[in-house]
């Protein structure tokens, strides 16, 4: 057994939703290392080009996309087929009390981090389904597990949740049909989202890595080195599977 060619991807198409940032690039960067064929799909213009000019001459190519519009996605979807790995990345997170958000501020942490999942998943999904063979990871959360502190985001926290939930539902549903769904649940990772307390508020963080067995926050490599794992046929067995990626923090 060839256990490292497993991990080789030449051939296979993926699309990485939020891909030209964060840890939708280094998932890209992980991808393409394997031999996949890319395509980064991003709200942002500015984002998208500014991939474009990072990458050069790799196997890949752009694509604007309101991930919250199911017909935006579905369109795409049809357009870019074959396709035969979804990376669900897209997603915002805010920090509001509970008492405090509003209306609109719920919707939009619920558009775009859980029914842009489904969407994407099933416009994409569907066409694996028909050609019997397909890997979709979405990116959770250990948010989506505990609760973590000191940050309040229930919105957040409940989104995630049920980015879970989608995944292990669809992976009950399409396991027979050949296509496996699976997520990485990350702790704190060094992202832009993350920038700003990393970087200035010294109590929030110190309360992060007080709780952290391993002391540090994540990278997004190490994410990506997982979604590269479970998009290719060395998981071949798993489906339905959250990995946590936390350095320990929700074992404490």
């Amino acid at each position: 057994m060839d256990y490292l060619n497993k991990l080789r991807l030449d051939g296979r198409r993926a699309v990485v939703t939020g891909g030209a940032g964060g840890i939708g690039a280094s998932c890209v960067d992980a991808l393409v290392s394997a031999g996949a064929e890319v395509v980064i799909v991003d709200f942002s213009q500015a984002n998208l080009d500014a991939a474009e000019a990072r990458l050069g001459d790799a196997t890949v190519s752009f694509e604007k996309l309101d991930v919250t519009d199911p017909a935006a996605v579905k369109s795409l979807a049809e357009k870019l087929q074959p396709i035969d790995i979804l990376v669900n990345n897209a997603g915002i997170g805010r920090q509001t009390a509970g008492e405090d958000i509003s209306e609109a501020e719920w919707h939009e942490v619920m558009n775009v981090n859980f029914n842009a999942v489904f969407w994407c998943a099933q416009a994409f999904g569907r066409a694996m389904i028909e050609r019997g063979h397909g890997s979709i990871v979405n990116i959770g959360s250990m948010a989506g597990e505990i609760v973590v502190r000191p940050q309040k985001n229930v919105h957040y926290n409940a989104s995630k949740a049920g980015v879970h939930h989608i995944t292990k539902s669809l992976a009950a549903e399409w396991a027979p049909r050949g296509v496996r769904v699976n997520a990485v649940a990350p702790g704190f990772i060094e992202t832009p989202m993350n920038a700003f307390a990393l970087k200035n508020d010294i109590e929030t963080t110190n309360i992060w890595l007080n709780n952290i067995p391993m002391g540090r926050v994540g990278q997004t490599h190490e994410i990506a080195s997982i979604v590269l794992f479970l998009a290719s046929d060395a998981s071949s067995l798993m489906t339905g599977s959250i990995v946590l990626a936390d350095g320990g923090y929700t074992v404490w």
